[in-house]
């Protein structure tokens, strides 16, 4: 017997817009099938690389410290750290270019692993050209893009002029420059958001797009009702890798526009990284603490949303 569209989407989909409460996880615990002294070497080689150079950090953050000598200063770096008047507004461009770049991931990764999907010609051809800029080297990226965005001689400038339009400069106009590194940075990483979405709907059950062609559905309610909440695992990837991605940038902008024209695309990142080359390496060390906590601060309460949205998906 057919499936109807009204019984396509899952129970758990179904319960939830109801209002329903979501499922439970009581019961779910699951006995290990290794003995516990198989995870010794894995967690010794945690320690040795992840733990230690943590704390480490977390130390060093308090001492003013070379090559050669380390003194402890207490809390004096960080105190120098958020007197910088650099500080503020490098943590306001952070911020807005972690956002900017995760949503758009989100949206156009997820536009066109539909389309990716779909009985579309050529359609292994569009996934590799779609890919390709995730193979490329990110400094490789930027430098291209300085060459290709500058406000005279660039290639894109100079196909605009063939419309009559006069380009900006979208490296050298304060209010451009940031949104055109993020710009950039979303075309780079936008392969893998729509390799992720592109698994999260090949694994959803074709019988649920079957009962729903049955029904005469249109497209929209099939996105609607069963791609979109049953691709919610791939939607939380996605946000949370290029959430991290944004709030830690760097090396896109450093290699565009180096935090310029003037501070108008300075991150978190590169304030560290202006430090560690004047010198001030307790600072930079400082610099990268906070860094780790607004980034942790940012991602905790984000992930708890997104893994409960899983679950109940």
């Amino acid at each position: 017997m057919a499936q109807t569209f009204a019984n396509v989407v899952p129970p758990q989909v179904r319960n939830r817009r109801r209002g329903a409460p979501p499922a439970t996880r009581a019961g779910r615990k699951m006995r290990s099938m290794y003995p516990s002294w198989f995870y010794i070497p894995a967690a010794a080689l945690y320690v040795v690389l992840f733990a230690v150079p943590t704390f480490a950090s977390f130390y060093f953050s308090l001492t003013r410290w070379s090559l050669f000598d380390v003194h402890f200063i207490g809390l004096d770096n960080f105190v120098q750290f958020f007197s910088d008047p650099q500080l503020s507004q490098a943590f306001l461009h952070t911020l807005v270019y972690a956002v900017i770049t995760s949503g758009l991931k989100v949206v156009l990764g997820l536009a066109l692993a539909v389309l990716l999907t779909s009985s579309l010609i050529g359609r292994g051809y569009l996934r590799a050209v779609t890919f390709f800029p995730v193979l490329v080297s990110t400094i490789g990226v930027g430098l291209t893009f300085k060459v290709l965005l500058d406000p005279f001689d660039g290639v894109v400038n100079g196909a605009l002029s063939v419309f009559g339009i006069q380009g900006p400069g979208w490296l050298t106009d304060p209010n451009l420059a940031l949104i055109s590194v993020a710009l950039v940075d979303v075309w780079k990483g936008l392969g893998i958001a729509t390799l992720i979405y592109i698994a999260g709907i090949v694994a959803i059950p074709q019988e649920y797009f079957e009962a729903a062609r049955v029904d005469g559905a249109s497209a929209w309610k099939v996105f609607r009702n069963i791609t979109f909440p049953l691709s919610w695992p791939a939607t939380g990837t996605v946000v949370i890798l290029s959430l991290i991605g944004g709030l830690r940038s760097f090396d896109l902008i450093w290699a565009m526009t180096k935090g310029g024209p003037g501070f108008s695309s300075d991150v978190i990142a590169s304030v560290i990284y202006k430090q560690y080359q004047a010198g001030f390496y307790g600072l930079s060390t400082a610099g990268n603490v906070v860094l780790f906590v607004v980034v942790t601060a940012v991602m905790i309460p984000i992930s708890i949303f997104i893994n409960k949205r899983s679950v109940d998906s």
